[in-house]
């Protein structure tokens, strides 16, 4: 047995210890720990327990110490757009507020005093979203200034927890550039952009790529988990490390990186920052070896998830696909609706779009599902004859890597409303994808080519077409 990889993979509501090694010329990958996360609402602001997920990410690394399996390389990818204020003391400033929080309501007229937002297109690539770090910060301005004078960092969430591991502070590219700060020719702060906005760009380290290491365990840390290890960077954000899995080596391959969020969009190697591209409202995030991922980012799984949570019954999401796949309710809805980011009833949100629209009001379980994967299928339709129009290229495969892999309903209705062959797999891309920086790191792939080729041979992919 060779050496195993450990990627930390920590989504919006739960998150994992992953082991690779390779064995026979295939990688095989292991779930040696999982725990539940979710922001939390601290005195009507939406947080999340950094100190808790941080115990968690050491409780994995004492499983893998238990399981005699310990990782010569380790990595953690998170969400995008969310991060800590450091103080000279390394102390947190301030909560550590969640991308759903309401806090950013108004902060882009605020930007916009200082930039428009074509200007600011322009200048990074990236889409408008009320909870880029950009907005963030600029709530943060307007309520707590102070917080900005102090801070002697900024790290985005992987970046702290790679932080409290080694001591080292570092700013990864790929999570960097969805705060809407980073240039996209130069690959690195927009420094004169974050001055005219009246940030302290002293606090902003200078963007590191993946594949970069960190360093090793503090003492404190290996004394605690009992043993050592390097960290390497991956692509933090974890769309950048889902994409590294998409099995193929065509350069011209639609994917979806479906989880909490849906994105989907091709890799490219230089930006699209033209006034065609925001008002189609595509990104440009980020990814390995300076790729960009242009992409929509599509409410997702985060739909279906919520109500899940609110149905009476106890049922399993496939269960769910199960009673939607038997519906006949035509109703859709905008899937990228704000009044779909943080409802406080989501089945409600859905009830007054469908009634407000003069459509079909769903009652049951499965008629609300019908609606939620038809209009997601739906969006994805829609996106992919503005990515062909934008590009001028036309795409045959759409390919669905994440935990939507498995939901085959859904991946039946995007074959039939996008008129493509569907290929569904890895589902643990995202894992995947940090552990595939980290052998490229480790020289067990060449370059990335190889190490797609070998995700594909590796892991089982289902494929579905419109009949």
């Amino acid at each position: 047995m060779g050496n195993y990889y450990l990627a930390v993979d920590i989504g919006a509501s739960s998150g994992r210890h992953m082991l690779a090694s390779m064995e026979d010329g295939k990688m095989k990958l292991e779930e040696v720990y999982r725990f539940p996360n979710g922001m939390d609402n601290k005195n009507g602001t939406l947080c999340w327990d950094v100190d808790r997920l941080f115990t968690e990410i050491k409780n994995g690394l004492k499983k893998c110490k238990e399981l005699g399996k310990i990782p010569a390389t380790m990595g953690i990818d998170t969400w995008g757009v969310d991060y800590v204020l450091l103080d000279e003391k390394d102390q947190i400033l301030g909560d550590t507020v969640g991308y759903r929080d309401s806090r950013t309501n108004g902060m882009d007229e605020k930007v916009y005093e200082k930039i428009s937002l074509s200007a600011l297109y322009e200048r990074t690539g990236i889409q408008k979203q009320m909870f880029n770090t950009i907005y963030q910060l600029m709530a943060v301005k307007e309520t707590h200034p102070e917080y900005l004078e102090q801070a002697k960092a900024i790290l985005m969430i992987p970046d702290y927890f790679h932080f409290l591991l080694t001591g080292v502070k570092k700013n990864e590219y790929t999570n960097a550039t969805t705060g809407q700060l980073v240039n996209p020719t130069t690959n690195d702060w927009d420094y004169e952009l974050i001055d005219m906005l009246g940030y302290n760009k002293e606090m902003f380290q200078p963007v590191s790529m993946p594949g970069t290491v960190v360093g090793e365990f503090t003492q404190d840390i290996q004394n605690e988990v009992g043993f050592n290890c390097k960290v390497v960077l991956p692509a933090t954000h974890d769309t950048g490390s889902a994409v590294l899995a998409v099995p193929t080596n065509d350069d011209n391959a639609i994917y979806i990186s479906s989880g909490t969020w849906s994105l989907m969009g091709i890799e490219r190697k230089e930006a699209d920052c033209s006034l065609r591209s925001m008002q189609a409202n595509f990104t440009n995030e980020g990814g390995y070896d300076h790729r960009f991922r242009y992409l929509k980012n599509i409410m997702g799984l985060w739909m279906i998830q919520s109500v899940k949570k609110e149905f009476t019954e106890d049922l399993s999401f496939a269960e769910i696909c199960e009673r939607a796949s038997k519906e006949t309710i035509t109703s859709l809805v905008d899937c990228n609706d704000d009044c779909f980011l943080a409802p406080k009833s989501m089945i409600e949100a859905v009830k007054k779009f469908c009634r407000d629209s003069k459509q079909q009001v769903p009652e049951t379980v499965g008629e609300i599902a019908a609606v939620i994967y038809n209009s997601l299928a739906k969006c994805y339709g829609d996106t992919i004859e503005e990515i062909e129009a934008l590009t001028g290229k036309k795409y045959t495969t759409i390919y669905v890597v994440g935990g939507g892999a498995n939901a085959g309903y859904l991946n039946e209705l995007t074959a039939k409303y996008t008129g493509k062959k569907v290929s569904a797999g890895p589902s643990e891309a995202t894992a995947i994808g940090n552990i595939v920086v980290q052998m490229l790191h480790d020289g067990v792939f060449k370059d990335l080519p190889e190490a797609r080729t070998c995700v594909g041979k590796s892991f089982d992919v289902k494929i579905y077409e419109n009949k």
